[in-house]
This record gives structure tokens, sequence and C-alpha cells, in this order.
């Protein structure tokens, strides 16, 4: 099974804009400054989305986990939980050294940097797991078998 490159794109802009609110609110909470909340969000944005397409194309040619079934007539793929799960765990260890870097660059502090970074883990997977079951549903950029 295969997908369009613009469909990789959309669909990790679309959880870029989820998951950089997550990290402003994140930010902001463990800093208590919404213009430091604001700086690690904003290069976050920019760097997720590189590091996301990069994922997202990964996982497309690993077939494990992924069906083709019959929906009226066409033939479209399904991803199993267990799928979504894992491509939720293996991005959030991905997207969690990459928030902690950037928030240790931009606070110069290890125990913010890693506050936010940890408490990312929990309430990104849990984002991740519903982005990508929405996903499923979405037709854009989706090349048919055959």
């Amino acid at each position: 099974m295969s997908e369009k490159h613009h469909r990789s794109l959309v669909k990790g802009v679309s959880w870029r804009i989820v998951g950089t609110a997550d990290t402003i609110f994140l930010s902001w909470i463990f800093t208590g400054t919404l213009g430091t909340a604001l700086k690690i969000g904003g290069v976050e944005f920019f760097t997720k989305i590189f590091l996301y397409y990069l994922h997202e194309r990964i996982w497309l040619a690993a077939p494990w986990a992924r069906n083709v079934v019959e929906e009226n007539g066409v033939l479209v793929p399904k991803d199993e939980h267990r799928r979504s799960i894992a491509k939720g765990v293996s991005w959030r260890i991905t997207g969690t050294v990459d928030t902690i870097l950037i928030a240790f660059f931009i606070t110069g502090e290890y125990s913010k940097a890693l506050s936010i970074g940890l408490t990312e883990v929990v309430t990104k997977v849990f984002l991740y797991y519903l982005h990508e079951r929405v996903w499923q549903r979405v037709q854009l950029g989706r090349l048919r078998p055959g």
C-alpha cells in the first residue's frame, strides 16, 4: 500500500498544529513565561514537521499491522490499533528528544527541559493516537492498490 507525498505533508502539518499547541501550553506551565513557551513552540514547529515527514515515510514502508479491506467496493488500507500505538510510541521517542533539546537550548535549564519533554510523553501519545485514528478516515492522497 502506498500513499502520495502530499498526504504525508498535510498529515504532518495537521499533527504539528496539535502538537505545537500542546508544547506551548506545557512550556508555559513549566516556565511560567508565555514568551519562552512561544519560542519553544515556534522552533519545535519547524523541526518537528521535518522529523514527522521522515517518520511517516519510514512507517509507510513497513507493512506490519496494516491490512487492506474492501469498503463500498474500494480497497483501502486499514491500520490495526497496535500499529497506531507503535507509531505513536516511536514518534514520541523522537519528538521527546527534540523537545528536550529545544527547551534546554532556549531555557538553559535541564530541569525545565526535562519536565516539559517528559510530560509530553503522556499528553502527546494520547493526542497522536487520536490523530492517527482520524486520519484513517481521510482519503486524501491515498493510492488504490492494483
